[in-house]
């Protein structure tokens, strides 16, 4: 299915060129991206001048070697990460059907794991026994090992989706360059418990966020004796954020991500370098360019991003609580607004689905997209506008969610059918009430 669905979102010419272009680039931009906000002082122009006036072979001189370190790092982490999702006791929680009847079954002890892992990250700081500038200062050898240890990951799983998937969602396009970058697995395990999606996206992306946070401000302290109050309120904003995400991860279980995107390049590779290295940039940026916000305005800034951050949180509430008690429940006060769809599974059998259109859901069907990149915005903001690339996230950010806001609604359409039509014309935007 992920693989098919790249066809109908694009024509197949502009789904080929995207695929080659995010797989070559993507790599080369997380180096570049890293070069410029520790060593060329934020700035896209320093860092092109020096391209222009070396070339191809200033880019293998700016490119830094994985070292014994770097690997090191990232597999004690991994490790870490990946024991916490084995052992840690959680609740069992499943999660919606895929089109061939299969229900995955998981453990949600995220939040324990999120929590376990700061803890044990900033104990060993406080007691000296490890200082995490160290992963810091390593940083671009760190994401140069991820970078090919990721490209190395996504073979095995594409070689895995062929001889040993682990459930009926799975299956080949014909396509090999489509099989690596969508994946040909939906829901890949390592034995019964291990679920490798949970693990690549919740608990070494998601988690590599915070901790990588924790590491820039700690950094700005060990470098400066103190924390500006700009990295103060990037910090804080984006644990704010990653503390929501692993509060409500059962939740993100459900959503596109997990239960329709296979796990490939796409996904997997995405999140265990991407993520790292992208979304933690502004932070990167503040940590060598501290700025003096004044209370005031940190605290303006930070009041904003928390109730963005809470509007996002909410609106997953929403629909949540109207899934868990099948429409019975109160929206905003009174009784949800809903349509109800029926639609038929791949093996013919009919089911029915209740599409809410009041509340958050009903100003726009992905609304809640609105809150998160203004959420992004409000932790890069600290950083003031001296330079665009800390702002790039947000960026990426707006065209992503546009782009899976596109996808998502292809998907309902083909689901299900003239329901998703009296769908938008009860709810007409896609994002932005009265604008789009």
């Amino acid at each position: 299915m992920g693989a098919t669905e790249a066809k109908t979102v694009h024509s197949p010419a502009l789904t080929y060129f995207s695929m080659l272009s995010l797989l070559s680039l993507c790599p080369p931009f997380v180096i570049l991206l890293w070069y410029t906000m520790v060593h060329a002082d934020g700035s896209v122009v320093q860092t092109w001048n020096f391209l222009k006036q070396h070339g191809l072979q200033g880019f293998l001189q700016i490119w830094p070697r994985p070292t014994a370190i770097a690997w090191k790092i990232i597999f004690v982490y991994g490790a870490f990460e990946a024991a916490l999702q084995l052992i840690l006791p959680g609740k069992r929680v499943e999660g919606p059907i895929s089109p061939t009847g299969h229900r995955p079954v998981y453990k949600a002890n995220g939040m324990a794991a999120y929590f376990v892992t700061l803890v044990t990250y900033i104990s060993l700081w406080w007691f000296e026994i490890f200082n995490p500038t160290v992963v810091y200062d390593h940083l671009g050898e760190i994401y140069s090992a991820l970078i090919f240890g990721s490209l190395i990951f996504c073979v095995f799983l594409y070689i895995k989706g062929h001889a040993a998937p682990s459930s009926t969602d799975s299956g080949s396009s014909g396509n090999i360059i489509i099989d690596f970058y969508w994946g040909m697995e939906l829901y890949p395990r390592i034995g019964k418990s291990f679920d490798i999606k949970v693990f690549t996206n919740c608990r070494f992306g998601m988690m590599s966020w915070a901790v990588l946070a924790v590491t820039y401000c700690i950094k700005q302290y060990e470098a400066n004796g103190k924390v500006s109050d700009s990295m103060l309120v990037n910090t804080t904003l984006m644990l704010v954020y990653v503390t929501k995400f692993f509060w409500w991860e059962a939740g993100y279980w459900n959503t596109m991500d997990i239960a329709h995107d296979r796990a490939g390049f796409y996904i997997c590779w995405g999140c265990l370098v991407w993520v790292p290295s992208i979304y933690t940039s502004p932070g990167m940026y503040l940590v060598n360019h501290p700025v003096n916000l004044g209370s005031q305005l940190a605290l303006y800034i930070l009041v904003a991003g928390i109730l963005c951050i809470y509007t996002n949180y909410d609106c997953d509430r929403q629909r949540q609580e109207f899934r868990r008690t099948s429409g019975k429940c109160k929206i905003w006060g009174k009784a949800p607004s809903k349509i109800e769809a029926t639609y038929t599974t791949t093996s013919g059998e009919t089911k029915t689905s209740l599409l809410l259109t009041s509340g958050w859901w009903g100003l726009a069907r992905h609304f809640h997209y609105v809150p998160e990149i203004l959420a992004a915005f409000f932790w890069t903001v600290p950083a003031l506008f001296n330079h665009f690339l800390p702002y790039f996230y947000v960026v990426f950010l707006t065209i992503l969610l546009f782009d899976r806001a596109k996808r998502d609604d292809d998907r309902c359409r083909s689901k299900y059918g003239k329901y998703w039509k009296l769908y938008c014309n009860k709810v007409p935007y896609k994002i932005i009430p009265g604008i789009y």
